[in-house]
């Protein structure tokens, strides 16, 4: 019984004071806000940013052309044609790996129902949707036949629809790569902008064997897109890919890169969950300066009410039920505080994600440990002030002025 006597007694001090109430929880209202505000902005962006990488493909790796060195001059990965077919053919063998698909790629002037357009003519296996994720809107890819056949197929991509073909149905109809023409079997479903700001749409691909012997008459890829057979073997096949290019290259240095698609995600996503800690860091700075302004009013509140104190020590309250009263009183403070806090953080965000469309989310994992955090801060603030008030000598109490 005594604990709801206390906590009807602190109620009723907290409520003669409003505005100084309202006043001390606006640090904890302000530092609980700004810690959901910044969680919820960083982890909107680092889920946008998965998701885009997820966009390109899962379990997918990719294997560069290597270096060159020419006496002084040096390049990096892709600086210099070292993949082949007969590389691709051989990582397609490998018992970890689902799909293949050699690419070589150029930008090219392409030309059709009187309009042209500059945009990246891309040379892929009829794997190459599997493996990046896509799909075909309309129509169909073109067949392993066509890729044997040398066939002048192209699937196109939203972009290359709107500048070419606008209010027209693509399918059947004929573009111009180098004055050949490419009859168009598929287009695309629409995917926008990735992760590096490239248009995914704006794109043409044709059978890597007619890119190669039509339209550049190439002999090396750009690079080798790979899909491993699952999650849990990328790694093994990223490994077998390198074993296997590092034996038939025979050179004394790696004459080629093999990347995966599960670094670039761990990369973004540690650098984003970086950022969405340092933000909350300093929001929770505002968390300190509202338990300093909570034990600020507490210990004013203690010498206003030193003879409120010493009545109720003479009526027989214990020192332990005054300090339960002032813990109550600041605890009751940051929670309704944090409480609020929450709710005005969750509504900054929803806000800016309604007029700026930024993508936000608020893990209920941070919501418990802002409403918990502000509590604790509520406790450590007010033990002082409440172990200051439960020593209080009763007759010096009631003799205070």
């Amino acid at each position: 019984m005594r604990i709801f006597a206390s906590l009807r007694i602190a109620g009723r001090a907290l409520l003669r004071n409003k505005m100084r109430s309202l006043l001390t929880m606006l640090g904890i209202i302000i530092g609980v806000g700004a810690v959901i505000g910044s969680v919820s902005l960083t982890t909107g962006a680092t889920k946008q940013v998965e998701d885009q990488v997820a966009s390109l493909g899962e379990n997918v790796i990719t294997v560069f052309s290597g270096n060159f060195t020419s006496g002084a001059m040096r390049g990096g990965w892709g600086s210099a044609p070292t993949l082949t077919l007969d590389d691709a053919k051989a990582i397609a063998q490998l018992p970890d790996v689902l799909a293949v698909s050699p690419e070589v790629r150029d930008r090219e002037q392409i030309l059709a129902n009187g309009l042209n357009w500059n945009t990246q003519v891309m040379g892929e296996s009829p794997d190459y949707p599997q493996i990046l994720n896509r799909s075909i809107a309309s129509g169909v890819m073109f067949s392993e036949q066509d890729v044997r056949s040398l066939a002048k197929s192209a699937v196109i991509g939203k972009t290359v629809v709107d500048q070419l073909f606008p209010n027209e149905d693509p399918i059947g109809q004929t573009i111009r790569i180098r004055n050949l023409p490419f009859q168009i079997v598929g287009v695309l479903t629409p995917k926008g902008f990735n992760l590096f700001g490239q248009d995914q749409d704006d794109v043409v691909v044709v059978p890597y064997s007619s890119h190669m012997h039509r339209i550049t008459a190439r002999i090396f890829l750009n690079d080798i897109l790979v899909e491993a057979s699952s999650d849990k073997t990328i790694l093994k096949a990223q490994n077998e890919i390198t074993d296997l290019l590092t034996v038939r290259h025979r050179s004394k240095d790696p004459d080629f890169t093999v990347r995966n698609q599960a670094d670039l995600m761990d990369r973004v996503s540690a650098a984003s969950r970086a950022m969405g800690f340092l933000l909350a860091g300093v929001a929770a700075v505002s968390l300190v300066v509202g338990g300093i302004g909570i034990m600020n009013i507490m210990l004013v509140s203690v010498t206003e009410r030193t003879r409120e104190i010493g009545i109720r020590m003479a009526v027989g309250a214990r020192a332990a039920d005054i300090l339960v009263q002032f813990l109550i009183e600041a605890v009751t403070l940051s929670a309704i505080g944090g409480s609020i806090g929450i709710i005005g953080g969750m509504t900054f965000s929803w806000l800016i994600a309604y007029f700026q469309h930024w993508p936000t989310v608020t893990p209920f994992f941070w919501i418990a440990i802002a409403f918990v955090s502000s509590a604790i801060i509520g406790i450590i603030s007010g033990f002082y002030p409440a172990w200051k008030a439960s020593k209080l000598d009763p007759i010096d109490a009631l003799r205070y002025e």
